[in-house]
């Protein structure tokens, strides 16, 4: 299968490119929802053989978490995350992706100017440097791939007919009630990767959330963690807490 086929189905996922064939075949939508009621209709396409093609070499995927969170709450859509059954060697065979961060089983893809990033589905063991795990184990099954998250709200699945997957059982109503939970007892959560700390602020103001009990106290407690991160991780997601509008926790930050 050549790999443009692979790239037209990537690019059926995109909300735009969804409205866009809708129109081409005549259908008049007004909202979002009737657009994407039109789902099934597209994939009864030439693109639904691709995909047929794609699964049948048994590799399947997913969108998470961002797109699921953001689709979820209606909001733009700009960056795309996709988990796959497949892992970085055989999506090179299929796609011409970056490779950067193959060994962590992520492969990047940029296409039409949106960034896309594909994870393979996985297990990981002992974050020896607070960050990245001494073990990758790849694996087929979801409901082994969410252990590894932060929060239930990152950890929603929605599959290529929109059906939302919510191993969590959480997940879904967390969002909808505005609630930050870990899906680990916080503390092993942030000794894994300290980086959740500012992530969880980040969140917290983003999408104006609360957290289920004494969450924020704790992550104080054990902000020096964030002593042992690459400063430009701190950076990084300094540069993102600005552009949602943080300003409360701002100290933590620098």
């Amino acid at each position: 299968m050549a790999s443009d086929s692979i790239d037209e189905i990537i690019e059926l996922f995109l909300f735009d490119r969804v409205r866009s064939i809708c129109r081409k075949q005549g259908i008049c939508l007004t909202e979002r929802d009737k657009c994407l009621a039109q789902i099934e209709k597209i994939f009864e396409t030439e693109l639904l053989k691709e995909y047929c093609n794609w699964v049948t070499l048994h590799y399947e995927y997913e969108l998470i978490p961002k797109y699921s969170r953001d689709y979820l709450l209606n909001k733009e859509i700009s960056d795309y995350d996709f988990v796959t059954d497949a892992t970085p060697t055989e999506i090179e065979k299929f796609l011409n992706v970056d490779s950067t961060f193959k060994k962590f089983g992520v492969v990047k893809l940029k296409y039409m100017g949106k960034h896309i990033d594909i994870a393979t589905l996985r297990m990981e063991n002992d974050y020896i440097d607070n960050r990245h795990p001494s073990k990758i184990t790849f694996v087929k099954d979801i409901f082994l791939d969410y252990k590894r998250r932060d929060f239930t709200i990152n950890c929603i699945y929605i599959d290529y007919k929109y059906n939302v997957i919510d191993p969590t059982n959480m997940g879904v109503n967390d969002l909808k009630n505005k609630i930050l939970r870990f899906i680990k007892p916080i503390e092993i959560s942030i000794a894994e990767d300290p980086l959740r700390i500012l992530r969880a602020f980040r969140f917290k103001e983003q999408y104006n959330l609360t957290f289920v009990g004494n969450e924020e106290e704790i992550l104080f407690k054990h902000k020096d963690l964030l002593n042992k991160i690459n400063k430009q991780k701190i950076l990084e997601e300094r540069s993102k807490y600005k552009k949602v509008g943080g300003k409360k926790y701002d100290e933590l930050f620098k």
